[in-house]
């Protein structure tokens, strides 16, 4: 017992040095304003192919689009692709008669996702020698006049470059805006340390820029899913080019279109059982970013030092309570400086605060005893036996975003709707009524500013009083595809069309269900 609890103390006095050192270091970030200041006078000028990756974002793609063209950078020195990626929001009418976009439209295979859609398209870029680096990019991002030129400049010193991400908190619930003050927490201290010392951090393939030599040399790259781009952070770090953070690469997005996600503790370890007998050799900073994986949340350090203080307090420790406490105390003054590097305001640090207690939540609910028991408590309610999945889109004031729409009947007969946005999830309570479920549903996301795409909350829309339950059917009034059709065209609540037009508030759904009742009357 003893000689483990020696191991944890030695083991929290490394990491509090390591962690003192990180915050003395980042109080010294000139070089990033140095490389700022004289980017726009670097003699080489390198190649880039900047490749964006859009699924069903066709305002933020055309947005994006039009600030690369709008760059600082020699426009003789880069070209843009864009790979549309199944997309049935009209992407690819973007770029009908633009020379300047390069399109890789996937159409008729479903969607492939990141990883192999982009692998698809370096399989031909690999071919062009005049390529220097690569700009990966998602198609939800903004970036500056600058961008380009500050990512030349950072390539003279680096391999492999990632940035930092500014999330818009707009609109967003409490939980995401501690997540998102966490990120940039994380970012503005951890990794811009690090890269301060020479170390490497993860990569982030929504904006990551990397040497064409380098990525020919790893053969490919991973960015299935946040636990693939460790995997390719380590492998770049074990080849000798590692990736580096640099504040200078700025990138924008709003908080609606961003995902939190931290890669698994399962796949930390295993990474680090997998790499471990690599560390072997002298690669200092590979052997560093194996050893990063051990990397304690706040829960452990608090868990760790209450056991060491009530040991030592009441039995013989290889040092005095007071010495533990006191290295306890050095490790909360660092990170208080942390909290100046990081340079967060008041608000941002009373949200950051407010993370450990999110974590120990999430780590609740996650706690396989918890889970099965959740589970248990829903297997008593009304279940799901018919379920029809629709992908649609849906009208912000930012633009549309892809979403998915489920319409579920449930064993007592009950119609509910689930609304699906990336990792969100809203359902509507069961009713009697697919109309019913629909209005609640339309209520809610009215409150938000929001507006389904489909054909029941367009204003051409009427609904046919066919003598079912639900009312699926009705008819389109749209003079689309030709003004000469005698009578209206059929169509389903859920369809959609490049003729939307929103219906005015609440006019549709109400306007149906009290049709139901007048034929019912």
């Amino acid at each position: 017992m003893e000689l483990i609890l020696y191991i944890i103390y030695l083991y929290l006095i490394i990491y509090t040095i390591y962690l003192f050192i990180l915050a003395m270091r980042n109080l010294k970030d000139r070089p990033f304003s140095i490389e700022r200041k004289y980017s726009k006078f670097d003699d080489v000028k390198r190649n880039f192919a900047v490749i964006i990756y859009s699924h069903n974002h066709k305002e933020c793609l055309e947005q994006l689009v039009e600030q690369i063209k709008m760059q600082d950078y020699p426009l003789a020195n880069f070209k843009v692709y864009a790979i549309l990626d199944d997309c049935n929001d009209g992407s690819d009418k973007l770029f009908e008669n633009d020379n300047f976009v390069h399109v890789l439209n996937i159409q008729d295979v479903g969607t492939l996702g990141k990883n192999q859609s982009i692998s698809m398209l370096l399989e031909e870029l690999k071919k062009d020698d005049s390529i220097d680096a690569y700009v990966f990019m998602d198609g939800i991002r903004r970036v500056d006049a600058d961008f380009l030129t500050l990512a030349n400049a950072a390539l003279n010193k680096a391999d492999a470059v990632t940035g930092e991400l500014n999330i818009s908190r707009d609109n967003l619930d409490i939980v995401d805006q501690i997540k998102a003050v966490h990120k940039k927490y994380l970012a503005n201290f951890f990794k811009q340390s690090r890269t301060l010392l020479g170390l490497s951090t993860q990569v982030d393939s929504g904006l990551f820029i990397i040497k064409k030599s380098v990525l020919d040399e790893t053969e490919g790259i991973n960015f299935k899913d946040i636990n693939s781009e460790l995997e390719f952070s380590l492998l770049l770090s074990q080849t000798g080019h590692k990736c580096v953070y640099n504040p200078n690469i700025q990138s924008y997005i709003l908080g609606q279109d961003c995902t939190f996600k931290k890669p698994r503790l399962t796949k930390r370890f295993n990474l680090l059982k997998s790499n471990f007998k690599n560390i072997k050799s002298i690669n200092f900073p590979f052997i560093e970013h194996v050893c990063s994986l051990l990397n304690p949340n706040c829960w452990m350090l608090i868990a760790a030092y209450a056991l060491l203080i009530a040991y030592s307090y009441h039995c013989q420790f290889i040092v005095k309570c007071n010495m533990v406490i006191f290295s306890a105390i050095v490790l909360i003054a660092v990170f208080g400086i942390s909290l100046i590097n990081a340079k967060l305001n008041l608000k941002e640090i009373s949200l950051l605060l407010l993370y450990p207690i999110y974590s120990i939540c999430h780590i609740i609910k996650n706690f396989p005893l918890v889970r099965n028991l959740l589970k248990k408590l829903g297997a008593n309610t009304d279940k799901e036996v018919d379920k029809l999945a629709i992908d649609v889109m849906v009208q912000t004031k930012h633009g549309d975003r892809g979403c998915k729409l489920e319409f579920i009947s449930t064993e007592s007969g009950l119609s509910k709707i689930r609304f699906i946005y990336k990792n969100k999830k809203y359902t509507t309570a069961a009713h009697l009524r697919m109309i019913d479920a629909l209005q609640q549903l339309k209520s809610k996301m009215e409150d938000y500013g929001l507006t389904l795409k489909i054909c029941s909350c367009c204003k051409n829309f009427t609904s046919r009083v066919d003598g079912s339950t639900n009312m699926l059917k009705g008819e389109c009034h749209n003079e689309f595809p030709s003004p000469l059709l005698s009578e209206p065209r059929p169509t389903l609540i859920w369809n959609s069309c490049s003729s939307f037009e929103p219906a005015p508030v609440n006019n549709f759904i109400e306007e149906m269900a009290q049709e139901v009742e007048n034929q019912q009357d």
